[in-house]
C-alpha cells in the first residue's frame, strides 16, 4: 500500500510518503530564501508523494521565532512561487504549506521567550503564559480573533497564488488554535470558550474561511494533537468528536500529532508512538488521517497502512537524514517510485 497512488479531492498523490512540517528558522523577515529553495527542491527528488512546507506564520506575530517563515505578504509568496515551480517541474511530489499562529508560544528564540525589545507581545484565548516566567499574552477579543480569521484566509489566497497544491492548518502542538481547543489553556466566557463547540470555534471558522478558496484541486488538512498528555485537557476523544465536525466542513484528512501545549506533560516516546492516536481518529470519525512520529523504515510504515491505522505516513526527521527514504524503500518493496530523470543510471 506504501507505494499505492491516493486522491484527496482531485489531486493524487503517487504515494503514501509525506514529508512532514519541519521548521528551519533560517527566513529573514519570513521570506523564504535560497537555503529553502535547495532543501525542498532536494527533498523533492526523494520520491515523497507529498511535501508540505514548514510552519508559515499568517501575520508577524504569528511566528514561533523571527527566523520562521511568513505568508502575510506577495513578496513571501513569489519566493515560495519559485520553489513551487522548480519542484512540479522537475518531480511527481505534489506541494503543501502549513499556515499557522504560534500564539502564547511565540516570540522564542532556542526554546526562550525573547524579551519585548528583542521580539513581540504574545496573544492567547486567555491570559495564561505557557511556561512560568513568560510574559502574561494579550488575551484576544472578538473583533481580534475574526480579523484572524481573515488573515488565514489571505495566506491561504497567497499560497494558492504561489502554486501550492494543498492547505494544511496548524492546529496542534500547544499553538494558536490549540490553545483555543484545550480547557486548560482557553479559560474564555464568551462565544470561543467554555463548551466544546465554542472552544472548536475558532478553528473551524478558519477551514470555513479557507475552503471558500479551494476548489477541487487543492484539498485540506488540519494538524491536531490527538491528546495533550494532561489531566483535564484536551485528550482523544475529543479529538475524535473534532474529526467528525471536520469531516462535515470538507476537511479531506487529520494529521495526528500530539503535545505542545502543557509544560512539562510527560510523553513516553517510541517508534510510532502517535499511531493509536491516528488509528482511533480514523476508524471512530471515518476520515483520513496521518500517522507521524519516529516512523523510521518502508516496513513499519508499510505496517501502519496494511493494519488501516492510517492513509498518510508522515515522515519528519528521518527525512533529513536520508532524503531518498522513499525512493530506497521502493527498491527493497519491487515497487514504482519517482525517480530523478538525471539520477536513472543509479536505479539499478
Amino acid at each position: 500500500m506504501l507505494y499505492t497512488p491516493i486522491k484527496f479531492r482531485n489531486l493524487e498523490l503517487q504515494n503514501r510518503w509525506v514529508m512532514s512540517p519541519m521548521c528551519m528558522y533560517s527566513c529573514e523577515d519570513g521570506l523564504p530564501n535560497d537555503f529553502h529553495f535547495v532543501h525542498y527542491a532536494s527533498r523533492a527528488q526523494g520520491g515523497t508523494g507529498l511535501l508540505i512546507v514548514e510552519a508559515t506564520g499568517v501575520v508577524p506575530e504569528g511566528r514561533i521565532t523571527h527566523k520562521c517563515a511568513g505568508l502575510w505578504n506577495d513578496e513571501q509568496a513569489e519566493g515560495f512561487k519559485k520553489i513551487i515551480d522548480f519542484i512540479h517541474q522537475n518531480s511527481t511530489t505534489k506541494v503543501g504549506i502549513q499556515l499557522g499562529h504560534a500564539g502564547r508560544k511565540a516570540s522564542t528564540w532556542n526554546g526562550k521567550q525573547l524579551s519585548l525589545e528583542e521580539g513581540w507581545q504574545t496573544v492567547a484565548p486567555s491570559e495564561i503564559p505557557y511556561a512560568e516566567g513568560e510574559r502574561i499574552p494579550h488575551a484576544l477579543t472578538v473583533p481580534e480573533i475574526k480579523k484572524l480569521v481573515q488573515d488565514f484566509r489571505d495566506s491561504a489566497r497567497r499560497a494558492l497564488d504561489a502554486g501550492f497544491d494543498l492547505i494544511e492548518i496548524h492546529a496542534a502542538h500547544g499553538y494558536l488554535i490549540h490553545q483555543f481547543l484545550s480547557p486548560l489553556s482557553n479559560v474564555r466566557t464568551d462565544e470561543y470558550g467554555g463548551s466544546f463547540e465554542n472552544r472548536i470555534r475558532f478553528l473551524v471558522e478558519i477551514v470555513e474561511a479557507v475552503n471558500e478558496l479551494l476548489d477541487e484541486n487543492h484539498p485540506l488538512f488540519v494538524r491536531i494533537s490527538g491528546t495533550e498528555y494532561a489531566e483535564n485537557g484536551w485528550d482523544i476523544n475529543e479529538s475524535v468528536e473534532l474529526a467528525k465536525v471536520l469531516k462535515t466542513k470538507n476537511v479531506d484528512l487529520i494529521d495526528v500529532s500530539s503535545g505542545g501545549n502543557i509544560h512539562g506533560a510527560k510523553i513516553t516516546l517510541f517508534d510510532g508512538y502517535q499511531v493509536p492516536f491516528s488509528a482511533q481518529i480514523k476508524k471512530e470519525a471515518g476520515i483520513k488521517t496521518g500517522a507521524v512520529g519516529l516512523i523510521k523504515t518502508a516496513e513499519f510504515a508499510e505496517e501502519i497502512l496494511e493494519k488501516e491505522e492510517a492513509d498518510l505516513i508522515f515522515v519528519a526527521r528521518e527525512i533529513l537524514r536520508n532524503p531518498y527514504l522513499a525512493i530506497q524503500g521502493s527498491f527493497d518493496a519491487d515497487a514504482q517510485c519517482d525517480f530523478p530523470v538525471q539520477y536513472e543510471r543509479a536505479r539499478i
